[in-house]
């Protein structure tokens, strides 16, 4: 069966999204959605519509939403009521209400949806979930993310915390399997933005892990990574490079009979994994395709996962305040 896709926005993200959907095995791209002025007529030879309902008409399986994050309600609605499945990039919505609102309305209609959270897609973090389970690095004791670099100017409509921070929510209760429950942030608006620019924020995980991630817009490079410190060493993820170098405790001696029961470690060896870099996108956009033939979720970001992130982050955009989440 091949299945019909569209998508929806021809920004940045949507030009990446009908790039893999145009070579995706299984999937036709039927077309784009855009309304702007100045958009290409064609892409990948498919036509771009200036209407919604013109994509609709022309008969679709699924679409891609990566349209501004204001207009996702709309959109998901509009799919949703006319039996489409959809899947949407992060954050899934600009409110929670809003994300909860698509959730049950997918949920109630039987479609499957899902948010385009792509760090979960990365090779480093797939591995390191993956080594995590195994039991590698034991007991997980902290998650610090750091996601930093210069304003990317396509992004209007959110801060940093939905639009990058986001990703460090997701990846982070994915990797360890834990639920935030606490959760406290500091922010400062720098570029002279009415969204905030700069975010530290700490947080407990329901298995007890404790959180750190700094996030910013207003650094002249770019950082990604993921540092998980377990009871027997360290996994260190680059989700620039896609790189997953694991750090094994070495054994503190101490001679000192006063001093025995102090458990510390000092460096052991180390080893840079090899790893299969396949491009995350392709990656995301193969589950989704799965989970539409399958008729349930295969490996995606789900809609009440991507509505949990949209709250979490709301959380930390209440700046000062330190919250207990349920």
């Amino acid at each position: 069966m091949v299945l019909r896709a569209g998508v929806l926005g021809l920004g940045a993200m949507g030009r990446n999204h009908a790039r893999v959907l145009a070579g995706l095995d299984g999937v036709e791209l039927v077309g784009v959605f855009d309304p702007a002025d100045g958009v290409p007529a064609r892409v990948h030879d498919r036509p771009v519509f200036h209407e919604l309902d013109e994509l609709l008409d022309a008969g679709i399986d699924y679409a891609v939403v990566a349209a501004p994050t204001a207009f996702h309600l709309e959109m998901g609605v509009r799919l949703a009521e006319a039996g489409i499945h959809a899947l949407i990039e992060k954050p899934v919505a600009s409110t929670t209400a809003d994300a909860a609102a698509l959730r049950d309305l997918f949920a109630e209609r039987g479609l499957i949806g899902g948010v385009g959270h792509i760090e979960r897609y990365n090779p480093a973090l797939q591995e390191a979930r993956r080594r995590i389970e195994q039991g590698l690095i034991g007991e997980i004791y902290q998650v610090v993310t750091r996601r930093q670099g210069p304003f990317p100017g396509r992004i209007a409509d959110v801060g940093v915390i939905k639009d990058l921070a986001s990703h460090d929510i997701d990846l982070t209760a994915w990797v360890t399997q834990q639920d935030y429950v606490t959760v406290s942030a500091r922010t400062t608006h720098r570029s002279g933005r009415p969204h905030e620019d700069m975010l530290v924020a700490i947080g407990t995980l329901s298995g007890g892990t404790i959180t750190s991630h700094t996030v910013n817009w207003l650094t002249p490079f770019k950082e990604r990574s993921t540092i998980i410190t377990g009871e027997k060493g360290v996994l260190l993820a680059d989700t620039l490079t896609g790189d997953l170098t694991h750090f094994e405790n070495g054994r503190l001696r101490v001679a000192w009979d006063q001093a025995a029961a102090f458990r510390g470690v000092t460096e052991g060896d180390m080893t840079r994994f090899a790893l299969e870099r396949n491009e995350p996108l392709v990656a995301e956009h193969q589950a989704f395709r799965d989970s539409v033939l399958a008729g349930e979720p295969v490996g995606i970001v789900t809609l009440s996962e991507g509505t949990r992130v949209v709250e979490i982050a709301e959380r930390m955009a209440a700046d000062g305040v330190d919250w207990r989440l349920r």
